[in-house]
C-alpha cells in the first residue's frame, strides 16, 4: 500500500528550522545531506517514527526558500488554516514539553468528543494541531 513518506515545509533556514523541530517538537533528524549550491536534502520526522511503508511515517522535508514565491510562502503555506497535525500519546505531558520549549500556543488545550487539542505556530507561523484522538492508546 501507498503511504506518504515526505511533506516539504519551505524555511527561511536550514539550522533554525532544523534546531526547532528537533528541540522544540522533539523531532529526529533523519538525513542532512549538502547537495551543493547552498542546498540540503534535511529531513524530519516526529520521534519513534520511522521505517518505510508504515503509517505514522511521514516526515517533513525542510526545504530553505530559493526565491521571491517561495519566500512568501514561508509561514503561510496553508492560507492561515491548520496544515499539520501531530499526534500524540499523553496531550499534556507534551503540551507542558512544548510550552516549556517555547512553543507558542494559540489556544487554551480543550477536549474535544474526538480528542484533546490545541492549535500552535511552528516557528514561521504555520499552525498545527497537537492532537491526542479520543481512544488512543495513552502514555508509554
Amino acid at each position: 500500500m501507498p503511504s506518504i513518506a515526505l511533506v516539504t515545509l519551505v524555511v527561511r533556514d536550514y539550522d533554525e528550522a532544523i534546531a526547532f523541530y528537533t528541540d522544540a517538537l522533539g523531532f529526529d533528524l533523519v538525513e542532512d545531506t549538502d547537495r551543493g549550491n547552498g542546498t540540503r536534502w534535511v529531513v524530519v520526522r516526529p520521534r519513534g517514527a520511522g521505517g518505510f511503508g508504515g503509517i505514522g511515517n511521514a516526515g517533513l522535508l525542510l526545504a530553505r526558500a530559493r526565491n521571491d514565491d517561495e519566500e512568501a510562502a514561508v509561514g503561510n503555506q496553508s492560507g492561515g488554516r491548520v496544515a499539520f497535525f501531530l499526534h500524540t500519546d499523553d496531550f499534556a505531558r507534551d503540551h507542558e514539553r512544548m510550552t516549556a520549549a517555547g512553543v507558542k500556543f494559540l489556544e487554551e488545550p480543550r477536549h474535544e468528543p474526538y480528542g484533546s487539542v490545541a492549535v500552535f505556530e511552528d516557528l514561521y507561523g504555520n499552525r498545527w494541531d497537537l492532537l491526542q484522538p479520543a481512544g488512543a492508546p495513552t502514555g508509554t
